[in-house]
């Protein structure tokens, strides 16, 4: 008798996306973090021992994909009961510490105590911790040694020198190189490869280019230029020409001109529509002033620094990044006057 309905499995996003569906699930798997690699697994030896770890390095190279692997080898197929992850910068404030972070950590000391042949300890991971308020990461720093008999943390950087220094000093630090061209080269033709996707080299190298080293984007590019089963030059182009990245370098053309309506319209399409946060805005924008040849670029390189350093200490973004293309109307503005 034939089955009336057959029965579909849902999509999961591991199967949809390709930077989920082909992200390593072991250490062996990391590419360009040799050394991490070498380190972690030496580490594990002693898995009671295992110390709290701070990755640090640029986005998209490997970090949180590196702690979950970790995390996947040390708990065993229950790993994911095992660990909390949370992204930072969506709870900054003391409220997540409080909250989220102390609850887990009470109740894996409960049951700890009282479930046999549990693992050690388990895994609490703070991605982009660098985001947290500096009350948070000073209430965390408690959390930290109450809970060191039974959890361990993992905390995901960019930028090491938003960590407060008792956190560092807790951790191992671990510093996260930039995959190089050729194995990000490899690396997206063993995708296509299995997508049974046809792609030029050129193609390949074009995005590389554009990523400048962020593998995770990479694959976003990829996976959005192969939508015809085969990846051109030109694919590649018009996938990169609708990212959020690519409108930086005209939101910042359009306010040296002074026109500022039109970028501060195109900032607000950047960050609500695009998703591109605000410290991802300024860093496009610093690689982007010394790609248009100004006479000048140091004075806007300083205006960024500025307005970087009033985002870290809790400004507005948007109200902050309407300023800074305001500023650099002014700028354009002063040349134009004294010639």
């Amino acid at each position: 008798m034939e089955k009336r309905h057959q029965e579909q499995k849902p999509e999961v996003i591991s199967d949809i996306m390709w930077v989920e569906k082909y992200r390593p699930k072991h250490l062996a798997q990391i590419i360009n973090q040799k050394e991490i690699v070498k380190g972690l697994e030496n580490l594990m030896k002693k898995p009671n021992e295992l110390p709290h770890l701070l990755f640090t390095g640029s986005a998209g190279i490997g970090k949180t994909t590196t702690a979950l692997c970790l995390a996947r080898q040390l708990l065993g197929d229950n790993w994911k009961r095992d660990i909390l992850e949370l992204n930072a910068s969506d709870e900054r404030g003391i409220k997540m510490v409080r909250e989220r972070v102390k609850e887990f950590a009470s109740i894996m000391k409960l049951s700890i105590n009282q479930e046999k042949n549990e693992k050690p300890f388990k895994i609490i991971i703070l991605d982009e911790a660098d985001e947290m308020t500096t009350e948070a990461q000073t209430a965390l720093r408690r959390i930290i040694e109450d809970s060191a008999r039974t959890t361990r943390f993992i905390f995901i950087c960019n930028y090491l020198s938003h960590i407060i220094e008792p956190i560092q000093s807790r951790c191992v630090i671990f510093r996260f190189s930039k995959v190089s061209e050729e194995e990000v080269i490899e690396y997206l033709k063993d995708i296509c490869k299995k997508e049974e996707v046809k792609v030029e080299e050129k193609a390949l190298r074009k995005i590389y280019e554009h990523t400048n080293g962020d593998l995770r984007h990479s694959i976003n590019i990829l996976q959005a230029a192969s939508v015809n089963g085969n990846i051109s030059v030109q694919q590649v182009q018009n996938a990169i020409g609708i990212s959020g990245k690519s409108i930086i370098a005209e939101i910042i053309k359009l306010a040296i001109n002074s026109k500022f309506n039109e970028s501060r319209i195109k900032l607000l399409e950047l960050l609500y529509v695009y998703g591109v946060s605000e410290t991802d805005f300024l860093k496009y924008a610093n690689e982007e002033i010394y790609k248009l040849d100004l006479k000048d670029p140091y004075e806007i390189s300083s205006l960024i620094a500025e307005y970087d350093y009033r985002l870290a200490n809790g400004a507005h973004p948007e109200i902050q990044l309407a300023a800074f293309l305001a500023q650099l109307g002014k700028i354009n503005l002063k040349k134009d006057k004294s010639n």
